[in-house]
């Protein structure tokens, strides 16, 4: 039998085949106080999503203050960073009301976490249990952070505001102005399972996501490694400990940066290149080195 022949050459000058189209990714998403699904697509970054989001639903960009995957409530486990999988549901908490609530600092630290939504609104993620701020029943995990003593921090980063606040005098009133993502009726208890809107989104048991950069196209990934998500939570909390802030995808980042570098000192010089703006403290380059050394020999 004869072989088959092998194509033929391409002539010089001539057209590259075409490249294989991407592949087409459609999510679907709700507004976590209840609303019709819609469905969105080619976005790459947290802001177009916003945007898509938005387009979606008839209103404007900056009244979502942060999203969550695969829940409608204010979950901050569920919260959507860089990471989406493939099957994940997303809802968007938007605007609800403002509330004012003044506080007096009378020991170091607030007891507040903070994070952001990467489009602009730095928001609470944990209050931490007999602190200034738990004493304080107006103030509630999800509440953004709009203004301190009346000074708009729209746009500031999360470690920003965290060493806004930190910096406050002691025994000072100061007053924080604060948007609460909106409620609907049934979300003051438990939803219905009835609801048009699902409770729950079922989770993806998929192992790839969309990754979104800020300045890079978004990529599909496979998911990460059980090593690299034991290396990302203690970096997060490592983040917590010394910022004040909770930022899983900057977490991410930094463990990126540890797995490419060849020692301490590389590591050290790589966050300077990379994340240089964060001025990440030296103790906390040395713990987060151990750190990633011990999840990978926790993991095998």
């Amino acid at each position: 039998m004869d072989s088959a022949a092998p194509p033929a050459p391409r002539e010089p000058g001539a057209a590259e085949p075409p490249a294989r189209p991407r592949p087409r990714l459609v999510f679907r998403t709700q507004l976590a106080h209840g609303s019709p699904t819609g469905r969105i697509e080619g976005f790459t970054n947290v802001r177009e999503l916003y945007a898509k989001i938005a387009e979606a639903f008839g209103i404007a960009p900056t009244e979502i203050l942060f999203c969550t995957l695969n829940s409608h409530k204010v979950d901050m486990q569920k919260l959507l960073g860089g990471q989406i999988g493939l099957e994940d549901f997303i809802f968007a908490h938007v605007r609800g009301e403002t509330k004012e609530v003044e506080v007096t600092k009378t020991e170091d630290a607030l007891g507040l976490t903070i994070t952001d939504n990467g489009a602009g609104y730095a928001f609470i993620k944990r209050i931490k249990e007999g602190s200034i701020i738990n004493r304080i029943e107006a103030v509630c995990v999800g509440d953004s952070i709009e203004a301190i003593n009346d000074h708009s921090i729209v746009g500031c980063r999360h470690y920003e505001v965290a060493k806004m606040l930190r910096e406050l005098p002691k025994s000072q009133p100061f007053t924080l102005r604060l948007v609460q993502p909106r409620r609907a009726f049934d979300m003051i208890g438990q939803r219905s399972r009835s609801s048009k809107c699902p409770v729950e989104a079922k989770v993806s048991s998929g192992k790839e996501t969309l990754r979104l950069r800020s300045g890079a196209p978004a990529t599909v990934e496979e998911a990460p490694s059980d090593v690299e998500e034991a290396a990302a939570r203690r970096v997060d909390d490592l983040l917590e400990s010394y910022m004040g802030i909770r930022d899983p995808e900057l977490a991410a980042a930094v463990v990126e940066t540890a797995r490419s570098s060849a020692g301490a000192q590389a590591f050290a010089r790589g966050l300077d290149a990379v994340l240089g703006e964060f001025a990440f403290p030296d103790e906390f380059v040395v713990e987060v080195w151990a750190a990633v050394g011990e999840a990978r020999d926790a993991c095998g």
